[in-house]
């Protein structure tokens, strides 16, 4: 079996960004449901608004580095390109992903 891991960009409404690798998907759930204390329950970043997927953890944890080392502007760029509209990724991605009541 082939493992997977996720760089992630998930946002705010007013655009707060959080850059994030897992290899669970449940951690954009728990994102989006405020269960982690810190940045993200404080500014409520609950939206999934990029990823990128990789079979080695190394080269996951290298890439998610390089990203929080860009500024602003250049993450924004990245999430601009493929998701224009900043919409929740976790909706049609990832359904599990999904904040459910």
């Amino acid at each position: 079996m082939v493992r997977a891991y996720w760089v992630y960009i998930m946002a705010s409404r007013s655009r707060v960004l959080y850059t994030g690798v897992t290899n669970d998907l449940r951690r954009v759930k728990e994102h989006k449901q405020s269960l982690i204390a810190g940045f993200t329950q404080r500014y409520r970043i609950t939206r999934l608004v990029y990823f990128e997927a990789y079979t080695d953890i190394r080269d996951a944890i290298a890439r998610e580095k390089q990203i929080k080392a860009w500024t602003r502007a250049r993450r924004i760029s990245l999430v601009e390109r493929r998701n224009p509209s900043w919409e929740d990724l976790a909706e049609h991605s990832f359904p599990m992903a999904r904040l459910t009541p």
